[in-house]
């Protein structure tokens, strides 16, 4: 886990076409359900260790919650031609940077792993994914910025509702690899303590009402989830509870229970669990919470997306406008903009902001926030980027610099030819997953635009997940073809 550290395995295709050596040498794979003793190398993307099972050449194994240095018996849960997949059963010789866990938490697997290394590990990858995936080179790695709270800094949380083996209602999260085992939390260190007060007090209402949590497998009972979600800075908490169609809620004992800024109720029919759509119904108090980030207002109602870390958002978005360098007079298309964030945060340096978004919910609260703050160069439209795209250049002119802030997926092929088509000057992405990003900007990279500058961000500390905002500038190759239109 130091800076010269093997790099980590990126994914199973890659493992595929790695040298595999004399077949012959090789000792038998072992099948699905065998323990096996395993030297664990590196770290892959998403933060399973990575150890080969035989010779140097040999067969590779992706062991979940294991760290470079350790040596794990480990028992084989998924058997491919190219590699496997295992869990843990003990650790026998630990790795001799492993710190001991603050919290019995699944959110948290890399709260073993000490900060600073948490932070090298994060940029390597980085570096790892555009020079291995994007095949891209010539950028500058600028340094990581590193998170301000390393524990307690999540303004969302969402929840599970389970049964332990007592029978009793607990809630918590999903146990690591596991789609029906919740593993109760009682003080949650990735949430402040007036969430897990909150959440404890749901919880306590619930079993003394006799509520039973959602079965996964037969697919009965009353509860599902629960999210929780605070304004940092102002104070203010929102509580949804997530229950199946149909089931009553005593809204009355609800409210006396939980002290909430905003109390909902979301009656969700789907088989799966998820906290979206559904109908949702206002128990007490406002629909909306509010929160501030770099000096605006913004009311977030309750699905509406926010980034679950304010204070690093703050960092982020810095880091965006930096690199955006922006004069003032600029014409900035700000693409998948949610609520108007990032973009609401580049007006008062831009000329005009365009955004575009596909959820019109969001799109109308971008458009209140726009007004909350008094903001008037900005423009909201709901539609989908690889359709709309085209049509919005056609209505606002050709953007100087364009943002994009995708989900993990990164950007389809298509989306990165229309951003392309578009021809702006600079291109800033701000990525959840450089292993996406790097195919993105290897895309915009063959189209003339050449990789600048990269800066990762440390959003969310004690777990692999990492954020990065690539700048991107059109090359001469592309200034000719954009001259030529």
């Amino acid at each position: 886990m130091t800076p010269d550290a093997p790099a980590p395995t990126t994914s199973p295709a890659e493992v595929a076409n790695q040298p595999k050596g004399d077949p012959s040498m090789r000792p038998p794979r072992p099948e699905r359900g065998d323990e096996v003793e395993l030297r664990i190398d590196s770290l892959a993307f998403g933060g399973a260790g990575v150890a080969r099972y035989g010779d140097g050449h040999g067969w590779v194994v992706f062991v979940r919650d294991a760290l470079p240095g350790d040596t794990v018996r480990a028992v084989i849960t998924k058997r491919k031609r190219h590699y496997g997949e295992a869990r843990v059963v003990e650790i026998v010789t630990p790795s001799p940077d492993r710190v001991a866990p603050l919290a019995d938490h699944p959110g948290a697997p890399w709260q073993v792993i000490p900060y600073e290394q948490q932070l090298e590990i994060k940029s390597r990858q980085v570096d790892d994914a555009l020079r291995r995936l994007g095949h891209l080179d010539g950028f500058e790695l600028l340094p990581i910025v590193p998170a301000e709270q390393q524990w307690r800094y999540r303004n969302k949380l969402e929840f599970s509702f389970g049964t332990d083996a007592e029978g009793q209602l607990i809630c918590g999260f999903h146990a690591p690899g596991s789609w029906e085992d919740i593993v109760h939390v009682e003080d949650c260190l990735l949430q402040s303590e007036r969430g897990n007060q909150a959440r404890r007090d749901v919880l306590a209402w619930a079993r003394a009402a006799g509520y039973t949590a959602y079965d996964r497998r037969s697919q009965l009972g009353a509860l599902r989830n629960l999210v929780i979600r605070e304004g940092r800075r102002t104070g203010e908490i929102q509580v949804r509870l997530v229950v199946s169609d149909g089931v009553e809620v005593d809204a009355g004992t609800l409210h006396a229970a939980v002290a909430a800024d905003s109390l909902l109720v979301t009656s969700i029919e789907t088989v799966g669990e998820t906290t979206a759509g559904g109908s949702t119904e206002l128990v007490a108090g406002n629909a909306k919470i509010g929160e501030e980030l770099g000096g605006l207002q913004f009311q977030l109602s309750a699905q509406a997306f926010f980034q679950t870390n304010t204070e690093m958002a703050e960092k982020l978005y810095a880091v965006a406008a930096e690199v955006a360098g922006l004069q003032g007079w600029e014409r900035v298309y700000d693409l998948f903009c949610g609520i108007g964030t990032i973009g609401l945060s580049l007006a008062s340096k831009s000329g005009e902001v365009w955004g575009l978004e596909i959820v019109e919910t969001a799109i109308s609260d971008a458009i209140n926030n726009a007004k909350a703050n008094n903001i008037s160069n900005t423009n909201f439209f709901a539609g989908d980027v690889r359709l709309a795209l085209r049509e919005l250049v056609e209505k606002a002119g050709r953007p100087d610099v364009i943002v994009v802030d995708p989900p993990r997926a990164g950007l389809s092929q298509k989306v990165v030819r229309r951003v392309l088509e578009a021809s702006p000057k600079r291109i800033v992405y701000v990525s959840c997953n450089p292993t996406t990003l790097a195919p993105n900007a290897a895309q915009m990279v063959e189209a003339g635009y050449l990789l600048k500058t990269v800066r990762p961000v440390d959003m969310f500390p004690q777990t692999p997940h990492i954020e990065c905002v690539a700048l991107l500038e059109r090359g001469p190759e592309a200034n000719q073809i954009a001259a030529g239109d």
